[in-house]
């Protein structure tokens, strides 16, 4: 299988350009026989609706935003699990679920992001844990 992100930068090509990247995509796809998942925002949509062929082969599936739930308090939980930090960060205490929420508007790539720059502050700082500090900070650094 190949997953092919970023899918909607097919559209800053030119017409020409756009063709080729789809005519690629297309021959992976059939000539080597590979399951293909293209990712990217909704402008892939747009992107993959230039070509008849390619519209008719790729259901669109979206991935909605993150709202505060148990599904979210996991996902943090299991990022706490993987952080290279000394002490419990708690992530899944409500106060930071919101924060993150909030900072990362519901994206996991923007909640990666955040988690990842404040684990690597933390351990700069000696604290080796993540807090609500330690995002705020971060947060501010990226504004």
């Amino acid at each position: 299988m190949l997953v092919v992100d970023e899918v909607h930068h097919l559209l800053a090509g030119s017409y020409r350009e756009q063709r080729a990247s789809l005519n690629l995509l297309k021959f992976l796809a059939n000539d080597l026989q590979i399951s293909m998942v293209l990712v990217g925002t909704r402008d892939a949509v747009l992107a993959l609706q230039t070509d008849t062929q390619m519209i008719s082969r790729y259901v669109p599936f979206e991935i909605p935003r993150w709202r505060e739930s148990d599904g979210l308090r996991r996902l943090l939980a299991a990022f706490e699990r993987v952080l290279p930090l000394r002490k419990p960060s708690d992530l899944a205490r409500r106060e930071i679920v919101q924060f993150v929420l909030s900072a990362s508007g519901g994206l996991t790539g923007e909640i990666s992001t955040l988690l990842n720059n404040a684990a690597e502050l933390s351990i700069r700082s000696g604290d080796e844990f993540i807090g609500i500090t330690h995002l705020e900070h971060v947060c501010r650094v990226e504004q």
